[in-house]
């Protein structure tokens, strides 16, 4: 199964992100996304790092493009993620890239917390996983607020500081340049739901992981 990324979806984040975008508990902060008015070409995005684990010189790279607040990411996440981190990843078989996939403000605001603080690689996928595994709860919240202080929640267990928090939620400038990265990325590789994947250039959609298994296996023989 795999959640379907509609040309709708994609041209309506910018105005849900700026309308609701909430940076302190008390009221909406300065609207990020609301002068976006360049195409993505033009936004420069080279503050925001591709996060990877395993082995970077490693012959086979995965890269996962997957929504915080899809459904079937979360479960590939609680599942097939784990075999493969087991089999190829802690095994420095594959290098492995998560590029994150916006649906919705939520998600981008998860993005935000995944990137939050200082050296934001060191705690990204612990977050991500804390993400995937309490989706039913942060990303189900009856107002943006509430989803908001969920997230804040998710990120002080991380470590990070309400100062962090406060900083990286009204970072507009980094909100549009990941915005603008996901663009790219996602039409450069043609996706169109999620997950998909790209192993060593070709794209797959969701599939079991014997099936995926089968694949690596076979970008690792040649």
């Amino acid at each position: 199964m795999t959640r379907k990324l509609t040309a709708l979806a994609t041209l309506a984040i910018v105005a849900l992100a700026g309308m609701y975008f909430i940076g302190q508990q008390n009221g909406p902060a300065a609207d990020p996304l609301a002068a976006y008015a360049q195409d993505a070409a033009d936004v420069d995005t080279s503050m925001i790092r591709e996060m990877s684990i395993g082995n970077p010189d490693a012959p086979v790279t995965v890269i996962e493009y997957a929504s915080f607040t899809c459904p079937h990411c979360a479960s590939f996440h609680a599942d097939a993620f784990k075999q493969l981190k087991s089999d190829y990843i802690d095994t420095d078989k594959i290098n492995f890239v998560y590029r994150e996939v916006y649906f919705d403000r939520f998600g981008l605001w998860a993005g935000i917390i995944a990137r939050c603080g200082e050296n934001p690689e060191n705690r990204y996928f612990g977050i991500a996983d804390m993400l995937f595994k309490q989706q039913s709860d942060w990303a189900r919240q009856d107002t943006p607020a509430a989803i908001v202080d969920s997230l804040r929640k998710i990120g002080k267990t991380a470590g990070l500081s309400d100062a962090d928090l406060d900083q990286c939620l009204q970072d507009g400038d980094k909100a549009q340049a990941m915005y603008a990265l996901y663009l790219k990325n996602a039409e450069a590789d043609g996706i169109d739901s999620t997950p998909s994947f790209v192993i060593n250039g070709k794209k797959y959609s969701n599939m079991p992981y014997d099936e995926f298994k089968s694949v690596i296996d076979e970008a690792l023989a040649n």
